[in-house]
């Protein structure tokens, strides 16, 4: 089975289909597959910039995940780490998202966001102390207010370029110069943060080669998410502003080293994985999840298979579906469509770019009114698909480098799997969840990874879920994290 060597070829496909959809008049608005119900911790206390960002926040991320038990012994990290901090007047609030994704990200009102993914990929309490400390160094050093400032110059620039400059080369330069020192100046902030973070975490106790240890793990499950073929394996991700690049990894080691003496520092991992144990891992069904081409969910109550040989990915903005090899993807989102308008008139109505008005077809998915169309774009052919659940629309978009007969069958008969789910369907869908187990004297990382429950490359998930490189071994008597049902 091949194996993509980096997230470039499905990054470059869900452009494509972003391209495509560039036409979009605004008459129809996205709507998201997983979309919760914002509620901020406590709203009161939040001006309302701050309570539209804790909105938005909420709302990409899944909500709150809602565990006591993790929730305190973050909050007692959180409160180690700011009275070993430059600013221990500085208060911060932690707030769990209800997310697979691996984030964490701080507001400079104090509020410290981490994602349960993130908590799930972590093995010790150093590893976890050094994201929290990192984003704190963001705070300390007010990076997102200088940031800020730095972006408003930007954008007088590109103000300038437009509506000034008369060369059109001397503007562009002027633009490229300074949307470069911006990304230097970003790349900057994040290696004084961990500068900031690594002391932090040392002077609390904590092992200062946590933070090496966990931008490992992370570059190797994203790198682990490309090679299984699904969507971009940065999307929504800390890798996304928090590069572990080889620099990242070389500067935090550095950075460790000025802190590991006289002693190496707490790490926890017994106790720190002991309080994971039960915790939900992946996606939440009650906002719809994949398990390789199939995807549910049971809290809107309609099911489809994607294609074979495709691989699923639930988005906040949309189900993302790429094919081995790259050379096919899908996309799933929901629409809002007037009740009164056909859906034939929808798929020309211009939301989609280069639709070929005679393809428009109209007929039924499994009782429900559907329609579709093709269009073209680049390198790029679509195939179209509406279907009406409900009150709402639910919006296919497959698109193919070649897309010949055999592939149009191959999208028809993914569009014909689309369905209600029973109601015995729905109650027994049970969420993944981590489970911790003490390693027996004949236990092999092979026997555990037989364990998981996982789709595909459970060997490689399992050593990466647990920090273990390629040669190393369990010992009888640790902790380890298997994924079960």
């Amino acid at each position: 089975m091949g194996t993509l060597k980096s997230g470039f070829a499905s990054r470059a496909l869900f452009v494509a289909l972003a391209a495509a959809l560039t036409g979009c008049t605004g008459t129809s608005e996205n709507r998201l597959i997983s979309l919760p119900v914002p509620q901020a911790s406590s709203p009161t206390d939040l001006e309302p910039a701050t309570q539209r960002e804790q909105a938005r926040i909420l709302a990409t991320y899944g909500g709150e995940y809602d565990n006591a038990r993790l929730h305190a012994m973050i909050e007692k990290t959180v409160e180690r780490l700011v009275a070993a901090s430059e600013r221990p007047d500085l208060k911060y609030q932690v707030i769990i998202l209800n997310s697979p994704s691996i984030n964490a990200f701080s507001l400079p009102n104090g509020k410290l966001y981490i994602t349960r993914g993130l908590i799930a990929l972590a093995n010790d309490k150093a590893e976890l102390a050094s994201v929290l400390s990192h984003e704190m160094g963001h705070v300390i050093a007010r990076h997102a207010l200088i940031r800020e400032e730095q972006a408003r110059q930007v954008a007088i620039i590109n103000h300038v370029v437009n509506d000034v400059l008369s060369d059109p080369q001397v503007g562009a330069l002027a633009l490229a110069k300074s949307k470069l020192t911006l990304a230097a100046f970003s790349r900057a902030q994040e290696f004084e943060a961990d500068g900031i973070g690594v002391g932090i975490s040392a002077r609390a106790g904590f092992d200062p080669y946590g933070a090496s240890r966990f931008l490992t793990d992370m570059q190797r499950t994203a790198d682990l998410k490309a090679s299984a073929g699904g969507a971009d394996p940065r999307a929504l991700d800390f890798l996304s502003s928090h590069p572990a690049t080889p620099d990242r990894v070389k500067n935090a080691l550095a950075n460790a080293r000025q802190f590991s003496s006289p002693g190496p520092g707490e790490r926890d991992r017994s106790e720190y994985l002991s309080n994971l144990d039960g915790m939900v891992y992946g996606e939440d069904p009650s906002e719809g999840f994949a398990r390789g081409r199939h995807f549910l969910h049971p809290k809107l109550g309609f099911t489809f298979d994607a294609p074979a040989g495709f691989t699923l990915d639930n988005t906040a903005q949309a189900v993302l579906g790429l094919k081995e090899g790259g050379g096919e993807a899908l996309r799933l989102d929901v629409v809002a469509v007037p009740a009164e308008q056909p859906l034939p008139d929808y798929l020309k109505s211009g939301w989609m770019e280069n639709v070929d008005p005679a393809s428009v077809e109209e007929f039924s998915v499994n009782g429900f009114p559907a329609a579709t169309a093709t269009a073209g774009g680049g390198n790029w052919s679509f195939r179209l698909y509406a279907v009406r659940f409900g009150s709402e629309v639910y919006r296919f978009i497959f698109a193919a480098k070649a897309r010949t007969t055999q592939v149009d069958l191959a999208f028809r008969e993914s569009i014909m799997s689309f369905r209600r789910m029973t109601l015995k369907e729905s109650q027994q869908v049970r969420p993944l969840r981590l489970k911790i187990v003490t390693v027996g004297p004949n236990d092999t990382v092979e026997k555990f990874a037989h364990r998981m429950a996982t789709s595909d490359h459970s060997l490689e998930r399992f050593r990466t879920l647990n920090g273990l490189g390629q040669q190393d071994r369990l010992k009888p008597g640790e902790k380890v994290k298997v994924v079960v049902e």
